[in-house]
Formats: structure tokens, C-alpha cells, sequence
């Protein structure tokens, strides 16, 4: 997300108010996990504003809508995608990636659908995808053989990990809400693209936050080594919390290699502290 009631007050404190929160999160970082096409199409008017808002090197990752992958599960599809992609066109160079989120019943049985599905992306497009049925993160056949799919069809793999969301106690109603709505899915760390996707999803406790992060400053230095460009996305209960989840991993990766750093967001206002602890 670009935008948040509370953020006025607090991440953009002091920014002019006239000015669009996505041209204010734009300044901070280089890409946003963009959840509003999943559930409607934004009109063309929208997409032409959201691409005149954000610098050259801001890149947009959208989902594909759900549609596609929940309501036909891939299959007869065709001129959904073309109108979703044909809209989307309006961002140019700034679409970074399409995300290909899929439902637990999506199986080992169903990956021709998904080969087809890919196959039929037009290469300029990149894309990434995510599966939540469990025999995808077994360490078996399933498994081995939607990996080599997705190496095929230079797809990247999206790796959810929400560890440090059900680590502790939980004495809090929206953290319980999210715990219930939010998939328990193993970690298996695997780069299939150039492109690796990394949702995170921490707690209320920064403790437990930055021991599940701290494997992923690692893992994504390796990455950025390797030529590939990764993508983070941090995710807090309440969302409004997520920008400083986000410089807790900064500020991680940038003590672990110094000589390559991240850029650090200007967060001027800090959460209050029963929203981490």
C-alpha cells in the first residue's frame, strides 16, 4: 500500500498535504506491493496519474485479479489477462512485476494450467507467483517440479514468511485477526528468477521481528551480489506500523555491509510504543 489514514501525522509529518501520498512514498521507496487490482480494475485515468506521481525508477508490482487465479484458477482467462495487462500498460518501464497469487485448492495436479498460464505472458512482462498448497513446500516432487517450471519460465517464486506474526503470545485483537486470515506456510528460500519476492509479515514485537528478519539481510545481500533484483515487502498487523518494519531491515542489512547500503527512509515521527511491544 501507498497510503494510509495515519500517515499524514506521522511518516509524512510535516510534508505538504496537497501533495499525493503516493508521490510522498515515492520519495521514500522504489517500489510498492500494490493489492487494489486484485479485488477491481483501476480506471485508465488512474493508471496514467499513478505513473506521472512516481520517479523513473519506481517500478509498481501488481496482482493479478482474483478473477484469474481464484475464480477460473487460470483457465479460460485469456482476454481477462489481455485487458488487465493492455490497462496496466499505462505504467511502461514502472510495472516491475505482476504477482500470481494462488489459492491452497491450486495443487501439484494443476501446474500444466499454471506452465500454460505463464506461457502465454508476453516476455516483457515479469512475473511472480505465490502457492499456499502444502505439497509446494514439502521438499518433494511436487515441489521440485513447480520450481523447475517457474526456472523455466524465468518466474520468480514469492516466499511469504510470516514466522515472527504467529511467534508469542497474542493478547491483541488485530493481531489475532490477522493470525487468522494470514497464510502458516513453511520458508523455503529459492531465487527461480532475477526477480525474488520476499512478503514479510512481522508482530508487534520487535524482538521477534528482527530474529526472523535477520536471515533475509543475508539472503538478499547474496541476491544483490549475484545481479539479481530482489524485492522486500513488510508487513505489520496494522499497516501503519509497516514503514518501521521496514527501516528495522535497513537498518539491519546496512550495520551487516556497509559498503553497499540501502537507503533509509525518513521516518520523523515514531510509533507509539504499545504499537511494538
Amino acid at each position: 500500500m501507498w497510503q494510509h489514514s495515519h500517515w499524514p501525522q506521522t511518516w509524512f509529518a510535516g510534508l505538504p498535504k496537497a501533495q499525493s501520498q503516493l508521490v510522498q512514498y515515492a520519495q521514500e521507496c522504489n517500489t510498492v506491493e500494490g493489492n487494489t487490482t486484485f479485488y477491481s480494475l483501476p480506471h485508465a485515468d488512474a493508471v496514467e496519474r499513478w505513473a506521472a506521481s512516481v520517479p523513473e525508477h519506481f517500478s509498481f508490482t501488481f496482482k493479478f485479479s482474483q478473477n484469474i487465479t481464484h475464480v477460473h484458477q487460470l483457465k479460460h482467462c485469456e482476454e481477462d489477462v489481455q485487458a488487465q495487462l493492455a490497462l496496466l500498460a499505462g505504467l511502461k518501464n514502472k510495472l516491475g512485476l505482476m504477482m500470481v497469487q494462488l489459492p491452497s485448492q491450486f495443487g501439484p495436479q494443476k501446474l500444466n494450467d499454471l506452465e500454460r498460464f505463464l506461457t502465454m505472458l508476453p516476455d516483457t512482462i515479469s512475473v511472480g507467483v505465490e502457492v499456499r498448497h502444502l505439497d509446494f513446500f514439502a521438499k518433494g516432487e511436487a515441489e521440485k517440479a513447480f520450481n523447475q517450471l517457474l526456472i523455466r519460465n524465468n518466474a520468480n517464486r514469492i516466499m511469504m514468511d510470516t514466522r515472527a506474526l504467529f511467534t508469542g503470545p497474542c493478547h491483541d485483537t488485530l493481531l489475532k485477526e490477522v493470525r487468522e486470515k494470514k497464510p502458516r506456510v513453511p520458508v523455503n528460500v529459492i531465487a527461480t528468477g532475477d526477480k525474488p519476492v520476499v512478503r514479510f509479515v512481522g508482530n508487534n514485537n520487535e524482538v521477534d521481528n528482527e530474529s526472523c528478519l535477520r536471515p533475509w539481510v543475508t539472503k538478499v545481500h547474496q541476491w544483490r551480489c549475484q545481479g539479481k533484483t530482489p524485492y522486500v515487502f513488510c508487513h505489520r498487523p496494522d499497516n501503519k506500523d509497516a514503514p518501521w518494519l521496514a527501516q528495522l531491515f535497513i537498518d539491519m542489512y546496512n550495520t551487516a555491509f556497509p559498503t553497499t547500503p540501502l537507503p533509509n527512509l525518513s521516518l520523523k515521527v515514531n510509533p507509539t510504543q504499545d504499537a511494538l511491544f
